[in-house]
């Protein structure tokens, strides 16, 4: 009997070892983010990168609601989407901050956005929508 508590012993220390050396593979981009002067290329870009332009979604490929964010031209190419300086009139928004009427973006199962990832694409979005 004495056997099997000992295999059951090194079997949870292994998964707590395992686990506790694991990391996060969803880098926080949050203090990146400025409250002003959001720079496409260096603040919104990686968040699309990281959460949205993935296999399946938002990349060149499946363009989910015909959308793709892998690039600045893609994100920009419908106004009904990205509308330069409209947050409120952008579907983009709506769909991030879940706004009725809109699919909620990400869906159930993705990363999601945090307040201040979204509220970086909205300044952005506010700002002109630059390709800065």
């Amino acid at each position: 009997m004495k056997p099997i508590y000992n295999i059951i012993l090194l079997f949870l220390f292994s998964v707590i070892v395992i686990s506790s050396s694991c990391k996060d593979e969803i880098p926080n981009l949050d203090e990146k983010i400025p409250d002003e002067n959001v720079s496409y290329a260096e603040h919104i870009q990686p968040v699309f990168n990281i959460k949205c332009a993935t296999s399946s979604c938002h990349d060149d490929a499946s363009r989910q609601g015909g959308l793709s964010l892998t690039n600045w031209a893609n994100t920009t190419a419908n106004a009904l989407f990205v509308f330069p300086f409209e947050p409120d009139n952008s579907i983009l928004i709506w769909a991030i901050e879940g706004q009725s009427g809109a699919t909620v973006m990400p869906p159930l199962g993705r990363a999601a956005l945090s307040g201040k990832e979204i509220t970086g694409i909205r300044t952005w979005v506010a700002e002109g929508a630059k390709n800065n």
